[in-house]
């Protein structure tokens, strides 16, 4: 039933985009999003703590052999679960951070998706699909605020490194978390599924730099994506969906992590724009140039 479900939302306007996906796309986009999304994420967090060292050795030897799991810029090189894998912290100077004070660094490890000017409140997800800026940070007045300037929607994919950091020096003045679901976020799926950031869950990180510009950052979940984690805060605290603080963050410091490939989305307000280079598929690293103040 539930791959009827999905199959049909799919299949609302696909006449005019199947040729686009293609079939192995399609039939992608209907196998990982068709299963109890919720549950499956909740098996692979109680599979991937698993240290029993055959388990262990054995998943991740399948995981380096057919996904893009590279090891060579990690701290430690023994892992006690697959979990710890995912989890991973690099070594010490393993992803310079862009010293010029003009410049936002990637949070994260990530493939760029879409980006550019926010015109308006509509921001493109895919090509013909749009989503609304205030449902995304569920704040209309925080999403006028960037009216006008820059954003950069960047793809986690299993096998990167899977923390992110912050692109700047700022401060972290509120945390709301949105319960939602776990589609999967791969391109079959972001270029299909209408609102999919909107519809997932996420976490939308009130961030202001010193001059006082906002920047917000939203790391958004999805399947198999056991949780969004925050170095400084419980995500969420009992009984809440907003925390607020003030956590003061240097540029390169990391923020969080999650415990599995997802998505990020970062927005600037008015005075920036992405740097040279900056386009869908290119990939960047934790500390590279994303986007620079005008001059």
């Amino acid at each position: 039933m539930r791959f009827l479900l999905i199959a049909r939302e799919v299949d609302r306007g696909m006449n005019s985009r199947r040729q686009r996906l293609g079939a192995l796309g399609y039939l992608n986009l209907i196998l990982t999003n068709a299963w109890p999304r919720r549950r499956l994420s909740r098996l692979m967090a109680r599979f991937s703590r698993i240290r029993q060292p055959l388990v262990r050795d054995l998943s991740i030897a399948l995981w380096r052999r057919f996904g893009d799991l590279d090891l060579t810029d990690a701290k430690k090189s023994h892992f006690d679960s697959v979990h710890d894998c995912f989890t991973r912290e690099l070594r010490e100077g393993a992803r310079p951070i862009d010293p010029d004070p003009a410049v936002l660094a990637s949070p994260c490890d990530a493939i760029v998706g879409a980006g550019g000017v926010i015109l308006g409140n509509d921001l493109i997800q895919a090509k013909g699909l749009v989503y609304g800026l205030d449902e995304l940070l569920c704040d209309p007045g925080l999403a006028r605020r960037f009216a006008g300037g820059c954003y950069a929607t960047l793809r986690l994919t299993a096998g990167m490194y899977h923390r992110f950091h912050a692109p700047h020096d700022c401060a972290v003045q509120r945390v709301a978390y949105v319960p939602g679901d776990a589609f999967n976020v791969n391109p079959p799926a972001v270029a299909r599924i209408p609102r999919l950031f909107c519809r997932n869950e996420r976490a939308v990180l009130h961030c202001r730099l010193h001059d006082g510009a906002p920047l917000a950052l939203v790391p958004v979940a999805a399947i198999l994506v056991a949780g969004i984690r925050l170095r400084f805060a419980e995500l969420p605290p009992p009984g809440a969906l907003t925390i607020d603080c003030a956590v003061p963050l240097a540029k390169g410091e990391e923020m969080g992590w999650f415990e599995h490939g997802s998505t990020i989305l970062l927005f600037a307000p008015p005075g920036f724009e992405l740097c040279p280079g900056i386009a869908p598929g290119r990939r960047v690293r934790v500390g590279e140039r994303l986007m620079r103040r005008l001059p």
